[in-house]
């Protein structure tokens, strides 16, 4: 039996950095904005059912996420019928790959990880963490929203200090070389308590 680890973290504390340091070390990875973008692709298991409920979101045989935005904007119940969809298709994909991972962990990539409650199917979790400046900084250098529209998903994040609370393990993603680190003494704790 595989040891699941919850990972989560807000937009730009390094999340999707960290990941990449636990398969390195070794842990199969599940993430989840990635098993929504094979559900949204062109034959994706969730192109047919957004189609039926939602036509004007398909694009070139796609769900188009900016579409969907625009169809959120525009009608306010529309996101709880868009998840209803969705929801029970990425627990499938997730379900899939845990029956065909063969790590001894498991690192499960999960943005709104404690929000979900998604934390209650795990034997631990883990949050990145990182200064409000450097968070933000990051954000920006992306070139791919504004300081407001970054304000706005922060605000609907749960806090960085109320995740940190609530984890088992905290990453600080100050440094590539201080998270690998952090990583690889998590990995070492999780191997030694499963295999002891």
């Amino acid at each position: 039996m595989s040891f699941r680890l919850g990972l989560t973290g807000s937009i730009g504390m390094g999340k999707s950095n960290t990941a990449q340091l636990f398969a390195d070390e070794g842990c199969a990875v599940w993430d989840a904005d990635a098993a929504v973008h094979r559900l949204y692709a062109p034959d994706g298991a969730a192109v047919a059912p957004m189609q039926a409920a939602f036509p004007a979101a398909i694009e070139d045989g796609a769900v188009s996420r900016p579409r969907l935005k625009d169809i959120i904007a525009a009608d306010p119940t529309a996101l709880k019928r868009i998840e209803s969809i969705v929801h029970p298709l990425v627990a499938q994909d997730r379900a899939a790959f845990i029956d065909s991972a063969t790590s001894d962990i498991l690192v499960f990539d999960i943005p709104l990880l404690f929000e979900t409650g998604g934390d209650a199917n795990m034997d631990a979790t883990a949050t990145v963490s990182v200064d409000p400046a450097t968070q933000e900084a990051r954000v920006m250098d992306r070139g791919t929203m504004t300081k407001a529209q970054f304000d706005q998903i922060r605000a609907k994040q749960m806090p960085d200090a109320e995740k940190r609370a609530r984890a088992d393990h905290v990453i600080i993603t100050d440094t590539l070389d201080h998270a690998r680190a952090q990583v690889a003494k998590i990995v070492r704790q999780i191997r030694n308590r499963t295999h002891a």
